[in-house]
């Protein structure tokens, strides 16, 4: 599941972050075959933001990335666009957008989003009627946010880094006895070649 894969993934940070396999950290925790990522579905990931967040492992990934950087609401909030988007009933929809804006638009929002006045004015005056597509324009420009921005660090990340390298590669946070940096310069080779 995406908690499983989250909680993986903090797992292996701070594994990189130390540095230090010795036995003090136990036995490398198995991931069950059947859970893994293949490297060439880590790799799309590298291609294009898209492909990583409408991939569950990719999207938990990337969610875990965001949250160690304080800003999971941009991801949280184009989540919670894509489930609106699927409402069925027009009963719903009124009050799931208004939940939507009060958590991430609106000016005492908990999750407040960066968006320009220009676009949460939009988004504001289109919560007198609701539609399907009343966060269309919000939800893109944070899309393009992510994109510009935090998608690309993330690659370069070890939240990335380390689900690109194999098991068993020979720069791999297994055979890591220096310094985290030569974890992200070993990896950083396969990032160039998809990229």
């Amino acid at each position: 599941s995406a908690k499983d894969m989250k909680h993986r993934l903090g797992f292996l940070l701070q594994k990189s972050d130390s540095c230090d396999y010795g036995s003090a950290h136990g036995k490398k925790e198995k991931v069950p075959s059947s859970q893994r990522v293949s490297q060439e579905e880590v790799r799309k990931w590298a291609e294009s933001l898209e492909n990583l967040i409408h991939h569950d492992r990719g999207l938990a990934a990337f969610r875990a990335f965001l949250k160690s950087e304080y800003s999971e609401e941009n991801i949280e909030f184009w989540v919670s666009c894509e489930d609106y988007k699927k409402t069925k009933s027009p009963a719903k929809l009124s009050p799931k957008a208004r939940k939507i804006y009060d958590e991430f638009i609106s000016v005492q929002a908990t999750k407040e989003v960066n968006l320009d006045s220009c676009t949460r004015e939009k988004t504001s005056h289109n919560m007198l009627e609701p539609t399907l597509s009343c966060f269309d324009e919000a939800q893109k420009k944070i899309f393009t946010l992510m994109e510009k921005d935090s998608y690309r660090r993330f690659l370069k990340s070890p939240y990335y880094l380390d689900l690109l390298s194999p098991p068993g590669a020979g720069c791999g946070p297994e055979n890591c006895k220096r310094s985290h940096s030569h974890t992200l310069d070993c990896n950083s080779n396969i990032i160039s070649q998809c990229a």
